[in-house]
């Protein structure tokens, strides 16, 4: 099987042709790597300037930053080849998609000078660290702090379930620069700290139960100085940047989810016509066609509601509830497909050793970051 095989409205000749360089990448430096990086927790950084000679990093980054200029597109097909073909997590869409996103609307000149270029290079990894313990995805509570002391900021504080923390040069932290604000939200501010800034301290890189490549760290900050002029945009308008972006993040998420899902159901389909039981193929009772069948049809509706949410995107018309219904269906989908495929494989699904299973473990937390399915439906309803 193979993602040409679905029709899709989304795409032209010109992302199909990027498809071939991106699936080149995946089957060769990725796959073939995939079970070292998970035993090491880890992927090298060397993957990345790889990535980056190829357009692979950051292509919506405007030329005259030494990007290409192109549409979301070309962000999701890294999305969609990685998720299919090269069965391991990247840190990719986390700057691509993401970080970058906000230096390009918010960053000053001489920030967009500095770091765009190098985040298309692959020279930067970067992270950004919201989260803190204890108080999870509660921007408005975080604890973490950004003093004025002279032309400085001084950060204190710590983060965790940081994707990229280990391997990350650039780190975006938001702090409250304003913990008097009248209203919470008020005094969030983003901050760009280098790594190699004294006092800043990475944790453990976190065991998890899936994505086990993924570096996912806490981070400390202790004393950190940093100049005022690594405050992205305006100081106290963090809350207001993060919320902006959030429909390219879970669109991001929704791609990468659908992908994984096809790549299951494919899996399963071919190992269902191998497997015997009774002396006869699974594939061959009713009951496995049906399931079957019925997973099919829903991939179909996933793969036509995808590009009807990547076109609204293009257009700029993708809103916070769009964005959050597509992060809400596709990944309930892709729980509900990995599930019943993991079903299918029977006792070898719960061998680490099969493909499902790893798909598996690695797909339940895409209802939890970029927002719980929960916080998703509370959204939705709140704009009914």
């Amino acid at each position: 099987m193979s993602l040409d095989t679905i029709p899709r409205t989304a795409y032209n000749e010109d992302h199909d042709a990027f498809r071939e360089t991106v699936r080149r990448f995946m089957k060769e430096e990725v796959a073939p790597n995939a079970d070292k990086w998970d035993e090491d927790k880890i992927v090298p950084k060397e993957l990345w300037p790889k990535a980056g000679e190829l357009g692979m990093l950051c292509p919506t980054v405007p030329e005259e930053y030494g990007g290409l200029g192109l549409d979301f597109g070309y962000n999701s097909i890294v999305n969609e080849e990685a998720a299919y073909y090269g069965g391991s997590p990247l840190g990719f869409s986390l700057q691509s998609d993401i970080v970058v996103n906000y230096l390009v609307q918010y960053g000053s000149e001489e920030q967009k000078q500095k770091w765009l270029p190098r985040l298309v290079s692959g020279e930067t990894i970067t992270a950004i660290a919201m989260t803190e313990p204890g108080i999870g995805s509660d921007l408005q509570s975080m604890q973490t702090t950004a003093k004025k002391d002279g032309n400085h900021y001084v950060l204190n504080g710590s983060k965790t379930y940081i994707t990229n923390g280990q391997n990350a040069d650039l780190v975006l932290v938001c702090a409250k620069t304003n913990p008097d604000a009248e209203k919470a939200w008020q005094g969030i501010s983003i901050i760009l700290v280098e790594a190699d800034r004294e006092g800043f301290e990475r944790g453990r890189n976190l065991d998890k139960i899936g994505m086990d490549a993924a570096d996912t760290s806490e981070l400390f900050f202790n004393d950190v100085r940093v100049p005022m002029t690594n405050c992205l945009g305006e100081e106290g308008h963090g809350f207001i940047y993060l919320m902006s972006e959030l429909p390219q993040e879970r669109l991001s998420i929704a791609v990468s989810a659908q992908a994984s899902a096809q790549k299951a159901f494919d899996l399963t389909v071919e190992f269902v016509k191998e497997r015997k039981a009774f002396g006869k193929p699974v594939f061959n009772f009713q009951n496995t066609r049906f399931v079957l069948a019925d997973l099919k049809t829903k991939l179909q509706v996933g793969w036509a509601h995808l590009d009807w949410a990547m076109n609204r995107h293009y257009e700029k018309k993708l809103t916070n509830e769009e964005g959050a219904a597509a992060k809400l269906w596709h990944t309930d989908l892709q729980w509900e497909i990995m599930d019943a495929c993991l079903q299918l494989h029977g006792g070898a699904g719960y061998m680490n050793e099969y493909p499902i299973a790893k798909a598996w473990r690695a797909a339940r937390v895409t209802r939890i970051f970029g927002g719980t399915n929960e916080i998703m439906k509370e959204l939705i309803g709140r704009s009914l």
